[in-house]
């Protein structure tokens, strides 16, 4: 029976319910299970937002009682099968995942959360409020039931300023008439912490250096109302340092491209746009160095400049600490205002550096193998932070398992140069402002690859880049290649391999445009950087055209042949990726994980297919896990009886869909656990006849998806992360309809990868 498997998994769900129900034998007899409280809310007028009042008080009602799921307490449950004198390993390993100690009726102290419901009242303006409770009790459980009877609250008749001195009286005049405050609004302590900060924060940009928020008081006068009516009066409290309350300006900024703690050797001072460069040698041009550096001599403190000076300078990659520091120059403030000297203090990264990479590369038919690669770094190459990377790569690879056949080892040698600007090289010269989060870097890179696949062919391939990279703001990155140029060139095939491309005319063609050239843009937005928030998401769009301006000098072949360009046949396409992430983070580093991918390939013009190094491919350690890469589609198709190529493994396609579903969760220390499910696969929009139509993108697509599920582990060091995922699939497209729902175990597929999939 092909669900035999699922149906023993609910029967043992379902015991383990039963036995997680039954936690009131291991109950103290004295004791009784909380279970929670409610709160009722009654008043003698209108609440505004009684929703959200509601929802205030309720958090702080205390303890928490323990949690349950579907109805059971599950967690309690783990926690008194690990009182045990023997629990056994799987009982402590579930216990330390998802036990909770139990929350008695003896730990509710119910005094306490009713001054703390009056507190959160009060608050909020509804002073002489009353709260009460009381105990719902049952043979082994209790909870609580309180009442909280709200009365009229407070309201503000006015808004208004309390004698300062100058010159901050002005500013804060200025501050209170942007308020948010308004006539009959409810006395809200929350919200006056909130006006407070928000002047402050003002008041920095203002060139108040030594402001602190702390510095200003509310103060309410009921004296002249006898209907719960209050004037509100911002002051300052008493003995408020002089300083604080005149702004700064900057007069003098310092910077030190190459410091040193331990630096004594005398240095050179270099003015450069009214700011002073200090370094004993030009370690980094001032010219190149400026740009990055908003703050400007005479201009009033501002924490933001520093910030934005502070997270541009980082950017460059040839620093590792960047610090600012102020200090405050002996001035009289009889023109109500202070001077400031700006210290900027550079440490530099190490000018070279190289770093080793170990890679296992794992694709279909059980292949897999080692890569090895170097990266060699040189930074500030020409004194204006560039960066120079240069990387030579060898990678082996072998078929580890199933049959013998033609290709089952590939040799592949690459070698990658890398020359990164901080700043954007174009003919017409554009002012650095317009990026006011961070200066693009400019990339040109040139690469070249060297692939030797066994018994089959030789690919040499070149690839060089022109483009702009920059973040738009913290979580929006934009990478545009004006410029992208890539060639192919296929030889040394052998008969064999030429007997596969004699049947598969698409894959001929494919391989047959040896020169792209053209545009690609990326779009990126991501959340991930905040690793606190509880609910993450990441979307990245991705566009590539190829073929449009060089067809312009394209050179005509002749009726059924493609163009020409400097002698090579060139392709002619655009491809759009969306790539979609979610993550859910909750308690104990648990995180619910989802993944959604679209992309689709369009050939014109020149080209009647896209490029194979174009293509989509479908299974494998990032993909659908439960199939080996390159293995899985296109459509239905199943090499072992619709063609004759199938010993040529690499099955692509110009559309791809994908779905993932993964759950995380920490085991011990740095290894981690998961569960998941994968779903997707990849088609043709034309169909190729080597395929038998089976291939083609239908409106039937969701029952050609390839499924499958499976356990991970993870070796997750300081964000460094091997993954081990074991899958199996639960629904083949390439077997016949009817048949295809099959959960098989048997045949399960081990991942090797590193970094996380998604």
């Amino acid at each position: 029976m092909k669900f035999n498997l699922t149906y023993k998994l609910i029967y043992l769900f379902l015991i383990g319910s039963f036995y997680s129900c039954s936690i009131t034998k291991h109950i103290p007899e004295e004791e009784r299970l909380y279970t929670g409280a409610t709160l009722t809310i009654e008043s003698d007028s209108v609440i505004d937002n009684k929703p959200a009042l509601k929802a205030e008080l309720e958090s702080v009602l205390r303890p928490e009682p323990n949690s349950k799921f579907l109805g059971m307490y599950l967690g309690l449950y783990y926690h008194y099968k690990n009182q045990k004198e023997h629990p056994g390993f799987i009982n402590r390993w579930l216990y330390k995942q998802f036990g909770e100690a139990p929350v008695y009726q003896s730990d509710v102290e119910t005094y306490d959360v009713e001054d703390l419901l009056l507190n959160r009242l009060e608050n909020r303006g509804f002073f002489y409020s009353r709260a009460s409770s009381a105990f719902q009790e049952e043979e082994k459980k209790a909870s609580v039931d309180y009442t909280v009877k709200v009365t009229k609250p407070y309201r503000m008749e006015s808004y208004q300023l309390d004698t300062l001195p100058n010159p901050i009286k002005k500013d804060i005049q200025d501050l209170v008439k942007e308020s948010p405050f308004k006539e009959g609004m409810r006395f809200d302590l929350s919200s006056m912490k909130l006006e407070r900060k928000r002047i402050d924060q003002a008041l920095k940009k203002k060139g108040y250096y030594n402001f602190n928020n702390n510095f200003l008081i509310f103060e309410a006068d009921t004296n002249r109302y006898d209907n719960k009516k209050f004037d509100l009066f911002l002051k300052l409290k008493n003995e408020v340092p002089e300083k604080s309350l005149i702004p700064y300006r900057l007069s003098k900024i310092n910077i030190y491209p190459n410091y040193e703690v331990s630096d004594s050797v005398q240095t050179a001072t270099t003015r450069y746009n009214e700011k002073n460069y200090i370094q004993k040698e030009t370690f980094f041009k001032p010219k190149y160095l400026d740009p990055f550096i908003v703050l400007n001599e005479g201009q009033l403190y501002n924490p933001e400049d520093s910030r934005n000076t502070a997270r541009r300078l980082s950017t460059i990659g040839a620093y590792k600490y960047v610090n600012i520091q102020y200090k405050e120059l002996d001035t009289i403030a009889t023109d109500s205002m202070g001077s400031l000297e700006a210290n900027i203090y550079l440490s530099p990264l190490n000018k070279r550096a190289l770093r080793a990479e170990l890679q296992v590369v794992t694709k279909s038919n059980n292949f897999a193998g080692p890569a090895f690669a170097l990266i060699l770094s040189n930074r500030n190459l020409f004194g204006g932070g560039e960066t120079f990377n240069i990387s030579p790569k060898i990678g082996y690879e072998t078929q580890i398992g199933g049959e013998k056949n033609s290709g089952n080892s590939s040799l592949e040698l690459g070698l990658e140069n890398e020359l990164i600007f901080p700043r954007v090289l174009f003919p017409i010269k554009i002012d650095n402002n317009f990026f006011k989060y961070s200066i693009p870097k400019t990339k040109i890179s040139l690469s070249i690859d060297y692939l030797d696949r066994t018994d089959l062919y030789t690919l040499l391939s070149g690839t060089a880049l022109f483009g702009y990279l920059w973040d738009a703001n913290r979580f929006v990155t934009h990478e545009i290649n004006p410029i992208s140029v890539n060639y192919t060139q296929l030889y040394d095939t052998t008969p064999e391999f030429e007997e596969i491309l004699d049947n598969d005319p698409f894959l001929r063609r494919s391989f047959e445009q040896e020169f792209i050239a053209g545009l690609t843009y990326s779009f990126s937005y991501n959340e991930m950087v905040d690793i606190q928030k509880t609910h993450q998401f990441y979307v990245n769009f991705t566009f590539d055209i190829a073929g449009n301006s060089i067809s312009l000098f394209g050179k005509d072949q002749g009726e059924g042949n493609p163009k020409t360009f400097l002698g090579l046949a060139y392709a002619q396409y655009a491809k759009a990726d969306l790539d979609l992430h979610y993550h859910f983070n909750f308690k104990k580093e648990q995180v619910i994980a989802a993944r959604l991918f679209g992309g689709y390939g369009l050939a014109y013009g020149n080209s009647d297919v896209v490029p194979f190094v174009k293509q989509y491919y479908s299974g494998g350690p990032y993909s659908v896990r439960a199939f080996n890469i390159r293995s899985l589609g296109p459509g239905t198709y199943n090499p072992d009886t619709d063609g004759t190529n199938s010993d040529y493994f690499d099955k692509t396609g110009n559309i791809r869909l994908e779905a993932n579903l993964e759950y995380r969760f920490p085991i011990v220390s740095f290894l981690k656990g998961a569960v998941f499910a994968d779903a997707g696969n990849i088609w043709n929009s034309k169909e190729n006849p080597t395929y038998n139509g089976k291939d083609k993108f239908s409106s039937d697509f969701l029952s050609e998806l390839g499924m499958g599920a499976g356990v991970g582990l993870r070796v997750d060091i300081q964000s460094f992360v091997i993954r081990f995922d074991l899958a199996a699939p639960f629904h083949n497209p390439a077997l016949p309809k009817g048949e295809r729902f099959h959960f098989d175990v048997s045949k399960p597929i081990l991942n090797f990868a590193i970094g996380y999939p998604f």
